[in-house]
């Protein structure tokens, strides 16, 4: 669905949103408080509910680091990763380090108080795992990257600007919904938070609602983008309950989030998408005291914008970075200053941010699919390993005929190299076993579609989709109704970023396994 008008209404709390139902959660009703929304009203997102760490893994590909799609990569302090689960819905999964959350059961509370929220405007929760240390939470997944991305790294062409105004106003929103629904806290919030989901529209992330660590503490390192509160606790030694209760750890700045707080950083977002730049407030409220608006607004826009809504806009910025919390704006005053510059509500966001409308591929058959189709329709690479080393080379049986003359004289230095790579494949060596099957291939006295296929996934766990796509294509050309060789072209074309084509090729690859049942059973 593409930003029509009726997506941009300015009614904040539309009756469909605040529906809820009470439902005890599955084997979970001492650590799972509180009501959750009916699925049916939250526009088909999921109920929340516990996951198993083994369903975690099998999305993510056991947390390959290939999967992660944090801010900072591997040096996050949380992780977040990208999955995909068995019925090939797409999630981000946030795993914490093991001392945030000592205790399970508190982790639990937080997380079920914020899986209740439901709202168009977030990337919703809906789910967590709690199992020995781990501590994770899982959302949606919004496929179009970050606001960070799309205004400061932007490629082909810059946001435009009832786009920007789109992105204040929606998120203004979300925060206004969960302040409403008693969750006014928002940690973090930056332009990393917000995300853009199928259509382009933006959304909030549900992970800015749950605290990092069970403290509840935020961590600054840039003194420069904190609420002045926060040094004014440190220098002046304010009451306790001021505010932000703040502390120095180091080289970071630890202090608590409040309501107020919230709208600073919030303000902060704002400057971002008047400037197209992460300048610091201090520096921003000199300009627009000096009047300086025009040069405050990002050159990239080529004054393609109106200055009366930036002139609001600026004000907005303007009232959100006040030096005393109570001066500061409410959710609800954000909402109704933001509604009115909504000018575009007919222009589908993904046409304001210059990209194409997120098509999914085709849904995998409705066919039960085998143990290798399954691992294959989530890319699970490492259940797919498992299932070729197990089946060794059954599938072989037949396709080579040798000549006396053949075995004495080649086939001796031959096998062994085979062997040295099944033994390399089996240790997950896959270097070593692409380097060993190359050799076994290149002599050519015999053919292997198992050969091939196991050689295809070491190039698939080496990131080299290209390679491990021919190679599937090759145990096909072996072995032509052979199911396996299309499940692997099918999730080496998924590598490839080729959905429909991979799409096709899962579901050939399933029609043949059950063509080959059929044959077994009339035989």
């Amino acid at each position: 669905m593409g930003c029509c008008q009726s997506s941009f209404q300015t009614e904040t709390h539309p009756e469909n949103d605040q529906t809820q139902q009470q439902q005890e959660p599955q084997n979970h009703s001492q650590s799972s408080p509180g009501a959750v929304p009916d699925p049916a009203v939250a526009n088909g997102v999921p109920s929340f509910s516990e996951f198993s760490l083994a369903d975690l893994k099998a999305a993510t590909n056991n947390f390959s680091s290939d999967n992660i799609v944090s801010e900072s990569g591997e040096k996050a302090p949380n992780l977040v990763y990208k999955g995909r689960l068995k019925n090939r819905k797409w999630i981000a999964v946030k795993k914490f380090t093991k001392m945030a959350w000592p205790d399970p059961k508190q982790f639990a509370e937080e997380a079920w108080g914020v899986g209740k929220l439901r709202h168009k405007r977030l990337a919703n929760l809906i789910g967590y795992c709690c199992d020995g240390d781990e501590r994770l939470l899982v959302a949606e997944y919004m496929i179009n990257d970050t606001l960070a991305k799309h205004l400061f790294h932007w490629e082909n062409q810059t946001i435009e600007w009832a786009m920007r105004l789109r992105v204040a106003f929606c998120i203004a929103e979300a925060l206004d919904y969960c302040s409403s629904e008693g969750h006014p806290l928002y940690h973090d919030l930056n332009a990393y938070r917000v995300i853009f989901d199928e259509d382009g529209d933006p959304r909030l992330s549900c992970f800015g609602l749950m605290k990092n660590s069970r403290d509840g503490k935020s961590y600054s390192t840039n003194l420069a983008y904190t609420p002045p509160e926060y040094l004014r606790n440190v220098t002046v030694g304010t009451p306790r309950d001021f505010c932000f209760l703040v502390t120095f750890t180091g080289r970071n700045l630890v202090g608590r989030v409040t309501p107020e707080s919230v709208i600073y950083s919030f303000g902060t977002v704002l400057l971002d998408l008047i400037s197209g730049k992460h300048i610091p407030p201090s520096h921003a409220l000199d300009m627009i005291r000096g009047k300086n608006i025009i040069l405050l607004m990002d050159s990239h826009l080529e004054g393609k914008f109106s200055t009366e809504e930036a002139t609001v806009v600026v004000g907005l910025a303007s009232q959100c970075l006040q030096y005393e919390p109570w001066e500061r704006p409410s959710t609800r005053d954000l909402v109704a200053t933001l509604a009115p510059l909504q000018t575009k509500p007919d222009v589908p966001s993904y046409v304001m941010l210059g990209i194409s409308k997120y098509e999914e591929a085709p849904p995998t058959p409705q066919r039960a699919l085998s143990p290798m189709g399954e691992a294959c329709s989530r890319h699970d690479l490492t259940a797919i390993h498992q299932i070729l080393v197990m089946n060794h080379y059954k599938d072989d049986e037949g396709s080579n005929e040798l000549s006396f003359q053949e075995w004495t004289q080649q086939m001796r230095d031959m096998l062994e190299a085979r062997k040295r790579g099944d033994y390399a494949f089996r240790d997950k060596d896959f270097k070593t076993a692409i380097d060993c099957y190359s050799q076994f291939i290149d002599v050519g006295t015999m053919v292997s579609s198992t050969v091939f296929a196991r050689r295809s996934l070491c190039y698939l766990f080496c990131d080299q989709p290209d390679a491990a796509l021919a190679d599937a294509m090759q145990a096909q050309i072996v072995n032509p109704d052979w199911p396996t060789a299309f499940y692997m072209q099918s999730v080496a074309l998924a590598k490839l970023d080729m959905q429909k084509d991979a799409a096709d090729m899962l579901n050939e690859a399933a029609g043949l396994e059950e063509k080959k049942q059929r044959g077994a059973k009339g035989s």
